[in-house]
């Protein structure tokens, strides 16, 4: 086991890191994933494997083997290993055998090395064609932009649902093709699926996972802001849509938790006793190092009967290898 890992105290372990950050827009410290004295019975435990950013080189490979073989010897074993998206380096501007050779890839770690049951969300590195200027894609190929990645994975579509009693998990789809390449929000089809999902599902606890944030801290953080005198924030980097999805989740206080990646850092936003949490990334600052501050790692969450969660951010103890001396 890492000894970094080890240290994490109970504190850090309710409230994320040591440097993840806490944005609360509730009334309550910590909003729904409050732990009472008495701890309830848990429903699951699952790994969030986000960003991990595949690909032959930059001993990425290797570093996949080693994030799956830590969550998998870790004490208390996880149940499930969800995926945050961007499992593959870039597939928006890859022609037909970079992104085949990248999907295979990651196939074939998964396979020998993973021995828990695996569900998918799609990133916006994972559609292919987008960029089409690097691509030479014409959107005539039958797996053109998601159809890729829903085949890849064997999803059941590019969103979807599943439940582990009594909680409800809903998978979004965070990615729409925009003038540059890609925005972060809902399309109008996939919100009325939602919004149809939480109808439906009221008496359960809903978990929501999407790659890009929808709401986060480190969202403001990435960039050198202080040289505009600004802050900006791109449309790609949090959902443009967050406040009808806050709207929409008023609705429904049954919305417990809300996971994403895209952002390769750590944080928590507790708003209107929801709970959003950024999980860092499997590949750190793609393979190269930190992120920042947050080191190569993956999430592990446990999901109570009561609607309560804890959440850890674990690092894996990944070192960048020595490139050989010329």
């Amino acid at each position: 086991m890492n000894g970094k890992k080890d240290s994490i105290s109970r504190r850090d372990f309710l409230t994320g890191t040591a440097a993840g950050l806490v944005l609360t827009g509730s009334n309550s410290a910590f909003g729904s994933d409050k732990i009472p004295a008495k701890r309830p019975n848990r429903a699951i435990r699952f790994a969030h494997f986000t960003d991990i950013h595949l690909e032959p080189g930059r001993n990425a490979p290797q570093g996949l083997t080693a994030a799956l073989r830590h969550t998998q010897a870790l004490d208390d074993k996880p149940e499930l290993l969800i995926t945050g998206g961007d499992n593959i380096m870039d597939c928006l501007g890859a022609d037909n055998n970079w992104a085949t050779t990248q999907f295979n890839l990651l196939k074939e770690i998964f396979a020998k090395e993973c021995k828990l049951p695996v569900k998918h969300c799609i990133g916006n590195h994972d559609v292919w064609g987008w960029d089409k200027e690097k691509s030479k894609i014409t959107e005539q190929e039958p797996l053109w932009g998601k159809n890729r990645p829903v085949k890849e994975y064997d999803l059941p579509g590019r969103y979807y649902s599943f439940d582990k009693k009594p909680w409800h998990f809903i998978i979004l789809d965070s990615t729409h093709p925009d003038k540059s390449v890609y925005t972060a929000r809902l399309d109008a089809e996939q919100f009325d699926w939602l919004q149809k999902e939480l109808e439906t599902n009221k008496d359960s606890h809903v978990c929501i996972i999407s790659h890009i944030p929808i709401l986060s801290v480190a969202t403001f953080l990435d960039g050198d802001n202080e040289k505009n005198g600004r802050w900006t924030l791109p449309d790609e980097w949090m959902h443009l849509d967050a406040r009808k999805i806050k709207d929409l989740f008023r609705k429904y206080p049954n919305v417990r938790l809300c996971i994403s990646g895209h952002m390769h850092m750590v944080d928590r936003v507790v708003y209107n006793d929801v709970t959003y949490i950024c999980d860092g990334a499997v590949c750190g600052a793609w393979w190269n190092g930190n992120q920042f501050e947050f080191e190569e790692g993956y999430g592990v969450f446990d999901l109570y009967d009561d609607g309560t969660f804890e959440h850890r951010y674990i690092p894996f103890g990944w070192n960048v290898p020595e490139k050989p001396k010329t």
